[in-house]
């Protein structure tokens, strides 16, 4: 058995950048930008005012009156110059006028016809938005996973289309003669199959698309064949099969058809059986039957290559936390808790379900963190300082 740390390095060597494409930036949401995107203007593209008021000829200090004589509105500028006792009329976002220092909001000034006189003082400068405040022509956006708000400054920047990663097609392929899809009835010896359904979720929220192909059963012929619909894959994910029983027949088929084997099984619990290669040119990663395990080893290893496929960092992000209960010693192998992520006092707190079997489904939907024990970690007591990561 080789370890967790190297096994996901082992994992990140199989994985690939995909290459690009251009899309249009109304379907860029959620996509990751490859190439850095330039500002095609400056924004603002003039010196604006940023409220509702009037622009002056000059400072000004609390008493003093300006005559009105135009008015400048978004999309509308007034076409001038404000002489040192004039104002004109300004609205948010309005170009200001030539030869206007300072904006006196509107809540500053009384009114009377075409006479202001202000209650407080102007500053040169005040409530002005200079050309360029928020970038300049040229100016360029860095490659990143494009999120709501990038997509606001894209927009501002006139980049009309973006170039992304191609999202990493995964071929999820669940064996066993014990499957069945929901909906069917399974038979008295038969279980509906869960695994696929949360890897193909993982796979699309880590920015992946997601081929779910047929069940295949407990033969060589039939593992042959649903290998054969990999084809175009940029990853494919075994569930099931790759462990050492008689009807574990994954890695044997894997195998025959070329394997070239990175590894198998991890000193990690749950998720010995993992193991990860590459067949028929395309990387695989076959993960254990038990659900549990599965989506476990689907957050620590599958979401990592495909991020280091799209060129995000790809290692889990481990956080600290109070531990919430005392905990025993643990075994050999490091230990992937199913826990849940609280704030107590102020302090996140981590706590592990007392259940931890690698087939409790109903305990995995409740937790969104994992609590990670190194293997031989001694006893740990309630408020230690503890790893974990987010699900």
């Amino acid at each position: 058995m080789i370890s967790v740390e190297d096994a996901l390095a082992r994992c990140l060597a199989l994985a690939a950048l995909t290459d690009t494409e251009t899309v249009p930036l109304r379907r860029a949401h959620n996509r990751v930008m490859a190439t850095a995107a330039t500002a095609q203007l400056t924004q603002p593209p003039f010196d604006a005012s940023a409220m509702d008021g009037y622009a002056l000829g000059r400072p000004a200090m609390p008493g003093e009156s300006f005559t009105v004589i135009g008015e400048s509105g978004a999309g509308h500028a007034f076409q001038g110059a404000v002489q040192p006792q004039q104002a004109i009329r300004i609205f948010t976002g309005a170009p200001l006028p030539e030869g206007a220092l300072s904006v006196a909001i509107q809540e500053d000034i009384s009114r009377n016809g075409d006479q202001i006189t202000l209650s407080k003082p102007a500053k040169s400068g005040d409530n002005i938005r200079p050309r360029g405040q928020d970038f300049l022509r040229g100016q360029a956006l860095s490659p990143r996973l494009l999120r709501p708000n990038d997509l606001a400054l894209l927009a501002a920047m006139n980049v009309p289309d973006v170039t992304v990663r191609r999202r990493p097609i995964v071929a999820v392929m669940a064996s066993g003669d014990e499957l069945v899809m929901p909906g069917e009835t399974p038979g008295p010896d038969q279980i509906i199959a869960s695994n696929t359904f949360a890897l193909a979720a993982l796979v699309e929220a880590a920015g992946g698309e997601a081929r779910m192909l047929p069940i295949a059963r407990d033969t060589e012929a039939s593992l042959r064949t649903v290998f054969g619909l990999t084809e175009g894959a940029d990853l494919i994910v075994t569930i099931g099969g790759a462990s050492v029983g008689d009807h574990d027949l994954v890695g044997k088929v894997a195998t025959d058809l070329g394997l070239e084997r990175a590894f198998w099984q991890i000193a990690m619990r749950p998720g010995k059986p993992l193991m990860a290669g590459k067949v028929l040119g395309i990387p695989m990663l076959g993960l254990p039957g038990n659900p549990v395990s599965a989506i476990v080893c689907g957050h620590l290893f599958m979401v990592p290559m495909l991020k280091a496929m799209l060129g995000l960092t790809p290692e889990p992000q481990v956080l600290s936390a109070r531990l919430g209960t005392d905990q025993p010693a643990n075994g050999p192998r490091d230990h992937y808790m199913r826990a849940r992520l609280t704030v107590e006092n102020g302090q996140p707190t981590v706590t592990a379900f007392e259940r931890q079997d690698s087939a409790l489904l109903t305990i995995l939907t409740e937790a969104n963190a994992l609590l990670i024990r190194p293997m031989g970690d001694g006893p740990r007591g309630a408020g230690e300082m503890v790893n974990y990561i987010a699900i």
